[in-house]
């Protein structure tokens, strides 16, 4: 079960995605791509910029994860 662990205001987006466990990081990332989908929709209808930085600190994160479990 998910636990929420408040944030002040400045931590990054990083730093969270580096805290959530591994069923939490991927959830958040499955939810990502549902809203990127959307975003992209709207993007064509609006012709709106559309930057997925988290999703770029998600995958990062996912990989630096698989490299630990190789080593130990």
């Amino acid at each position: 079960m998910a636990q929420y662990f408040p944030f002040s205001d400045q931590a990054s987006l990083e730093d969270q995605i580096r805290n959530l466990a591994d069923d939490e990081l991927l959830d958040f990332w499955e939810e990502t791509q549902y809203l990127s989908k959307f975003m992209d929709k709207e993007q064509e209808q609006e012709e709106v910029g559309y930057n997925p930085e988290y999703e770029r600190l998600i995958l990062h994160e996912l990989q630096v994860r698989t490299c630990r479990r190789g080593r130990d």
